[in-house]
């Protein structure tokens, strides 16, 4: 077993603290990746906030970039040495249509997540990225293409493709107004990721005070959602509208601003939705979901990415400050996302 470091929540309710614990050895198709950034997202909060005591140690961590260190003897596609990144899925069945299609992030008997899943071959709990080392399938791991700042791309791995895979699923390209409803860690990146697309972008936001950063990040429109008068005038406008708002909200006034054939795309899962039947029959429109990604598409993100210059908007902070980062991501106190330097204090 391989020996490696990082911090990880002892019992629930505490905070994260520094611990040692073993990796597996590489199997033929493993990939060694000594992690040199890692994001700090939403779902990691999550994810601690409602860990069970089960008495092991959990480790979170699901977005993250370095180097590799050691490969298998059956890895064709990476050489120590590589800048690599991965993402919240680590492995798949490998055989279902999702699959079969390049969707393992739908693989019909569940993807393995970076951390909380279950490994395929041993059965062991997968254990995340704030940690020096991962060892992951050559599959599931990625070229992080030169020009890429690596602490920035980070985010891409997760807040990246989650809105990579609706923008390209529905064909958002030149002159299509496109809309993007919250201003968070994802849509921040679906407004630069949909006008390097070529696409014109409006902003849904429930705060003004967002609406200079909306237009800074690229968006050539804000619409407060909290207007009625401004969310009336926006009907049959859009032909796309990506929703990364997590929080309960009404999705009807976003399906009556598309347009005919119109889509609306929700990303957060709110726990419930109530549509009006007559919103979504009035222009035949589409009420439709996503999540993550699957491997082809996850590659051609980050090489568009390199292409167009998109990288997330960050703050870096020691991973030794990683509970205050956590505290700050828990009142949204960020703009827009959390990236932990791995390269010290591990």
């Amino acid at each position: 077993m391989r020996q490696t470091s990082g911090y990880a929540l002892h019992k629930p309710g505490d905070e994260l603290r520094p611990w040692r614990f073993e990796r597996r050895d590489l199997r033929p198709d493993d990939v060694a990746v000594t992690v040199t950034y890692c994001g700090l997202c939403h779902s990691d909060v999550h994810a601690v906030d409602a860990a069970s005591d089960d008495g092991t140690p959990f480790v979170p961590g699901h977005e993250f970039v370095g180097i590799v260190a050691e490969v298998g003897p059956a890895v064709t596609r990476f050489a120590v040495g590589d800048a690599v990144a991965v993402g919240n899925i680590v492995d798949s069945c490998g055989v279902c249509e999702y699959c079969r299609a390049g969707q393992e992030n739908y693989c019909g008997a569940f993807p393995t997540t970076t951390y909380g899943g279950i490994d395929r071959h041993d059965g062991t709990v997968t254990r995340g990225a704030y940690s020096r080392e991962y060892v992951v399938r050559e599959a599931f791991t990625y070229h992080l293409p030169d020009g890429l700042d690596p602490a920035a791309a980070a985010p891409l791995m997760c807040a990246g493709v989650t809105v990579w895979e609706p923008l390209r699923r529905w064909n958002v390209g030149p002159d299509m107004l496109v809309g993007v409803v919250g201003l968070g860690g994802l849509g921040h990146l679906a407004v630069k990721l949909a006008k390097a697309l070529g696409a014109r972008v409006a902003v849904f936001t429930t705060s003004p005070a967002k609406a200079a950063a909306a237009l800074e990040l690229g968006a050539d429109e804000v619409v407060i959602s909290t207007d009625a008068s401004a969310m009336d005038a926006q009907k049959g406008r859009f032909a796309f509208i990506l929703d990364t708002a997590s929080g309960a909200h009404d999705p009807n006034p976003y399906l009556r601003a598309l347009g005919l054939d119109g889509t609306l795309c929700v990303l957060g899962i709110p726990g419930s939705w109530t549509v009006d039947p007559m919103s979504l029959l009035v222009g035949r429109k589409s009420f439709a979901s996503a999540g993550s990604a699957g491997t082809r598409g996850t590659q051609e993100m980050l090489d568009f990415c390199a292409e167009h210059g998109v990288t997330a908007d960050i703050e870096i902070v020691a991973l030794a400050d990683v509970n205050e980062a956590m505290d700050r991501l828990r009142r949204n106190d960020v703009r827009y996302r959390f990236v932990l330097d791995m390269t010290e204090g591990a």
